[in-house]
Order: C-alpha cells, then sequence, then structure tokens
C-alpha cells in the first residue's frame, strides 16, 4: 500500500526499485502492480529465498525504506 504522506508517488518507481532488491539471497522473481479500491494500488510480490532466520523481515524492512513505501503484509509463506 502507498504511504498516505507521501504525494506524486509513481506505482512503477516503486517496482523498479523492488526489483533492484535482488540478489544472491532473495530472487525477486514478480512485481505486479494491482488496484484496490478508491484510486488506491498495491504492489503484489512474489520472492523465493533461502530458509534463514529472519531474512523475511529483512527483506521487509529494505522494502519498507522505499520511499512512498506503506503497509507491507506477508500474504503466504512457504518451503519449496
Amino acid at each position: 500500500m502507498p504511504d498516505s504522506d507521501v504525494e506524486d508517488v509513481s506505482a512503477d518507481d516503486v517496482v523498479e526499485q523492488i526489483m533492484a532488491l535482488k540478489d544472491e539471497t532473495y530472487d525477486v522473481q514478480l512485481c505486479e502492480t494491482k488496484p484496490l479500491a478508491f484510486g488506491l494500488k498495491f504492489i503484489q510480490v512474489h520472492v523465493v529465498m533461502n530458509d534463514g532466520s529472519g531474512l523475511s523481515d529483512i527483506f521487509e524492512d529494505n522494502m519498507r525504506a522505499i520511499r512512498g513505501t506503506g503497509e507491507i503484509e506477508v500474504l503466504s509463506m512457504g518451503l519449496l
């Protein structure tokens, strides 16, 4: 969800910054911008990472650091 305190945030710019988080630990496979309600959009991110303590929390913190990012919610998590 976008941060309501920040104006003029482009969802495409946020997607680009999320995709840039891809490295040897985090395989960002897909970022999709989807409509939510009242003109709001959300970005659904698909990431594959190793099973390690705190790795998902670190990735969430990295996404929160992106300008314009508001709320982050993990919808599902599983093992491959």
